[in-house]
């Protein structure tokens, strides 16, 4: 009683390619090991007097036989996974102890009345082995060593005694024989290189889902972080420069600057947890404080529009709000910049102009390749152009994006 948990346990923790591997390999196993078994009901039945000596020739060959049809099976399988040929050492020793097997069958029932075991005693140790080596050999490779075996029986059987068409059938059907038990062999280790293929794409998978987790952590900090250290310089810079003119305002630049570490403080960790969305409207009345404090003149259009729409594409143009403001603040030099938020029954569409391309129109960086991906997951597009001196961001998302 108490090994049963222990086999259970043991079966229960392989993995399924490790569990078809198993069963392919033991299954086969057992086809082999009854090869010694078929030796001696065979020995048992015959009805003529059958030598000492070849009946030890003809139960050695069986036991080599299975012997060799077993490392044969065990390292073809392992060759098998690695793409290489089976050793060619093996394979003779194997086929040799087979051989052993037919001719001592050959010997000890191919005298007096003709008899089926002598066909079935070259049959079936050289296609056992055949199979073993159908692991790694081509059908090309196959064919001809069937056909062969399929002949070798025939003959053997016509030496014995037996007629000419009746050695020819049996010939045939133990060439077809083999040929079904190669061809169930092989089916396993299809289906064992099928569920092989499986567990390395799900591997492959979970490390694309790992590696997409990871690039969405960087996305989504570069998102947070970007905005509030770029309005941290800019109200540092404010805040020194009214210190030094003696001018009043700093201290409250300096209580901007520690609310906005605060927060974004409070959404790194919420990046962490996995909660952490972009608010339009929260976004839109930022954007007009950052900007206004670093000199630049921000006029929103349609602000209202936004207020009916889904909540994806509220958070979706939040992030462009943001990520727009954070690269007209690191990027330009601009004066005046424009947030227009337009909604039709189909679509709506987020443009952000300012009045001076400076950095950010010869390529699109992190945090705009970022933003592209995020609405590109919801049916939307992003595009950045720079006309005229200007900078041109204008992103586009379904009114029913999902």
């Amino acid at each position: 009683m108490g090994t049963v948990p222990t086999v259970t346990g043991w079966w229960g923790s392989r993995t399924d390619p490790e569990r078809i591997e198993l069963y392919t390999r033991w299954s086969f196993y057992s086809f082999l090991g009854a090869i010694p078994l078929f030796a001696v009901a065979v020995l048992g039945a015959a009805a003529q007097q059958v030598s000492d000596l070849a009946v030890g020739v003809f139960f050695a060959g069986a036991v080599g036989t299975t012997v060799g049809g077993v490392v044969v099976t065990r390292r073809g399988l392992a060759a098998h996974r690695r793409g290489e040929p089976l050793p060619t050492t093996t394979v003779i020793a194997a086929f040799a102890a087979a051989g052993v097997m037919a001719a001592g069958g050959v010997w000890a029932f191919g005298s007096g009345e003709p008899s089926p075991a002598v066909p079935w005693s070259v049959a079936l140790p050289l296609g056992m082995v055949l199979t073993a080596c159908s692991t790694v050999w081509t059908t090309r490779q196959l064919v001809p060593h069937t056909l062969t075996i399929g002949v070798l029986s025939g003959f053997a059987s016509y030496l014995a005694g037996t007629a000419a068409p009746a050695a020819v059938a049996q010939g045939v059907a133990l060439t077809a024989a083999v040929i079904g038990v190669v061809l169930a062999f092989r089916f396993s280790v299809w289906v064992l290189d099928v569920v092989q293929e499986t567990a390395r794409s799900r591997g492959v998978q979970l490390q694309l889902a790992l590696a997409e987790e990871r690039l969405r952590f960087a996305r989504d900090l570069h998102d947070v972080m970007g905005r509030d250290l770029s309005t941290i310089a800019v109200k540092s810079q404010l805040a020194g420069e009214l210190v030094r003119r003696g001018q009043p305002g700093a201290g409250d630049e300096l209580a901007d600057i520690a609310r906005i570490a605060e927060g974004s403080l409070r959404e790194v960790r919420e990046v962490v947890r996995g909660y952490r969305t972009a608010d339009l409207a929260a976004e839109l009345t930022g954007a007009r404080s950052v900007l206004r404090a670093a000199g630049v003149a921000c006029t929103v259009t349609g602000e209202d529009a936004g207020a009916a729409l889904p909540a994806q594409v509220h958070t979706a143009l939040g992030w462009v709000v943001r990520e727009a403001v954070t690269n007209v603040l690191r990027h330009s030099r601009a004066a005046e910049c424009t947030i227009t938020l337009s909604v039709t029954p189909e679509e709506v569409r987020l443009s952000v102009v300012n009045d001076d391309a400076g950095e950010a129109a010869p390529g699109r960086g992190n945090g705009l390749t970022g933003l592209a991906e995020r609405l590109a997951g919801l049916d939307g597009r992003l595009r950045t152009r720079s006309e005229d001196g200007r900078f041109l961001l204008d992103a586009t998302l379904p009114r029913a994006a999902t």
